[in-house]
């Protein structure tokens, strides 16, 4: 069984000068270094030699480096293999990470280069020597609040005192802290758990759909109404009605929420009977509404009525000593989302994760960790698997959404516009691929 923490390298080519130039160095870094001139003889010394990592060459006579990969990876799968290739094309590079590579080069190789992916290779080997304990696996369940901020607490608090009644809750706090969490957490611990929540983002719909969507129409009430349609304040009985980004609505539509919650009924969209509902809102926004209530654009009365509770999330970077639970908290949820078996954080990826701003909140934390846990090979996430951009006042565009959007556009350049290879590359389905394809048309900052 190969030694996790054996610091031994197989190098494979047919090229005799560039096996050599890449052994010199690798050992003056400190490496035990074998070398074989073909994937057969690679085979042949693998057992007696425990490498924990295979450098391979793509194309040598006889078995390719791929086929090497594969029978590596089907019997001594705790060795890592980076392949080499003097061809960039881009489906070798996509069957090469598919098939469990740690990594793909394009020849001619730097050593220097080669020396630093073995670095991280047995950076990450040592990772996984202390990951393989009971309590790495401890994960919080999915969609649960965590944390112990004194703010965090007091949150706790008021979603167990909405239990016993049917309150209009106002949550504010910036993008990405979890304000739907919490109202799904005040729907779920209700005494009406059982009836449906509606989660409605009103900014991305306009005022027509929006009312649509909400308070239904009647047939021929706009161009499409082929047929009458029940709104989601009919459809959720006595469940919950989550309102997120109201601050983005217009004053019309405002005008008619705020008669929903003073009357307790509403008109369908071109109907001329109103209707009841006794469905609980809760609203959510990201803006200062008391600017917008200064500059007309939000209703001061629907203001009150909304904020009958008001519950203001703390951003992550303002509750610091949480950011660790949230982390160890959403393991869980990225070990389903990445099917990789991520176990644990590294201690020094933790401090790194604690120390940052986290402008994107949660949500940012969230798809920091997905990122991480696709790069790592192991079930570790160390530091070296964290993308993080710090600002320094300088107006770069540090969004999550444009960090994305850039890191799209550079796979699919790599796989040569070739759309479905890119998605590959990208470890995603090809229709998650065109979503966020959709978006790179949207102008980002450079």
């Amino acid at each position: 069984m190969t030694d996790p923490t054996a610091r031994r390298i197989l190098v494979v080519d047919d090229d005799v000068d560039g096996l050599e130039v890449l052994k010199t160095r690798l050992v003056h870094a400190g490496y035990v270094v074998e070398t074989a001139e073909s994937a057969e003889q690679a085979l042949a010394r693998v057992r007696s030699f425990d490498p924990g990592l295979i450098v391979t060459d793509q194309r040598m006579s006889g078995m390719t480096g791929l086929e090497l990969l594969a029978k590596v990876r089907a019997s001594m799968d705790a060795v890592e293999v980076v392949v080499m290739t003097a061809h960039d094309d881009m489906q070798t590079a996509v069957t090469a990470m598919k098939a469990g590579a740690f990594d793909f080069l394009v020849k001619p190789v730097d050593p220097k280069t080669v020396q630093g992916l073995a670095e991280r290779c047995f950076r990450e080997r040592a990772l996984n020597v202390e990951a393989d304990t009971p309590e790495a696996m401890a994960a919080l369940p999915r969609g649960r609040l965590v944390g112990r901020d004194p703010r965090m607490i007091e949150i706790y608090k008021t979603i167990g005192s909405l239990a016993g009644n049917r309150a209009t809750v106002l949550v504010r706090g910036e993008t990405g802290t979890g304000k739907e969490v919490i109202a799904r957490a005040i729907h779920e611990h209700s005494e009406h758990v059982g009836e449906p929540f509606i989660a409605v983002n009103c900014s991305a719909l306009t005022d027509t759909l929006l009312e649509s969507e909400l308070f239904g129409h009647v047939k021929g009430a706009f161009t499409g109404a082929i047929g009458s349609r029940r709104g989601y304040f009919e459809l959720a009985g006595k469940g919950t009605i989550f309102l997120d980004e109201i601050g983005d609505t217009s004053p019309e539509f405002q005008t008619k929420l705020l008669r929903v919650l003073q009357e307790r009924r509403f008109y369908p969209v071109g109907g001329e009977e109103s209707r009841a509902t006794e469905a609980r809102v809760i609203a959510a926004t990201h803006q200062p509404i008391e600017d917008l209530i200064t500059e007309g654009r939000f209703r001061e009365d629907l203001y009150f009525r909304l904020k009958v509770v008001e519950i203001t999330v703390p951003p992550l970077r303002e509750r610091r000593r949480d950011i660790e639970l949230v982390a160890v908290a959403l393991l869980g949820r990225v070990r389903d989302e990445t099917s990789r078996d991520i176990r644990r954080i590294s201690d020094d990826a933790m401090a790194r994760l604690m120390t940052y701003d986290w402008p994107g909140n949660v949500r940012e934390l969230e798809n920091t960790l997905m990122r991480a846990a696709i790069v790592a090979r192991g079930t570790v996430i160390g530091v070296d698997h964290l993308i993080l951009e710090d600002g320094d006042g300088s107006g770069e565009d540090l969004r999550l959404q444009t960090a994305m959007l850039r890191h799209v556009r550079m796979v699919l350049d790599r796989a040569e516009g070739d759309e479905s290879a890119a998605a590959e590359l990208l470890g995603i389905s090809k229709e998650e691929f065109d979503r966020h394809l959709a978006l790179t048309d949207a102008p980002i900052s450079t």
